[in-house]
C-alpha cells in the first residue's frame, strides 16, 4: 500500500514539522491541484466517449441496466454493512 513507503512516510514526517498555518496552505494547494487533475481526466474521457460515440463503439443499454451498473458500483466503494445501514435510515 501507497501509505507505507518510506517516500510516504517522509513526506508526513516533513508535512509535520510544518506550522500550522504552512500545513492549512500546503492542504490548500494539494486539493486545488487533486481539483484540477481530476477535471483533467474527466475531459479526457470525455473527449474519449465522444470519439467512441463517433465510430460507433457505444451501446445503448436500457435505464434498468444502468441502475443496475451504478448498484454495482455503489456496492465497490461503499462496504454492504454502511450501505445497508444508509438504506434502513430512510
Amino acid at each position: 500500500m501507497v501509505l507505507n513507503t518510506p517516500k510516504f512516510q517522509q513526506a508526513i514526517e516533513t508535512v509535520k514539522a510544518l506550522s500550522i498555518d504552512e500545513q492549512a496552505v500546503l492542504l490548500e494547494i494539494l486539493h486545488k491541484r487533486l481539483l484540477q487533475q481530476q477535471h483533467e481526466q474527466l475531459l479526457q474521457e470525455a473527449i474519449a466517449a465522444e470519439q467512441d460515440d463517433a465510430q460507433g463503439n457505444v451501446k445503448s443499454d436500457s435505464a434498468g441496466d444502468f441502475l443496475a451498473e451504478v448498484d454495482n458500483f455503489l456496492l465497490r466503494i461503499a462496504p454492504r454493512s454502511k450501505f445497508k445501514k444508509a438504506e434502513s435510515t430512510f
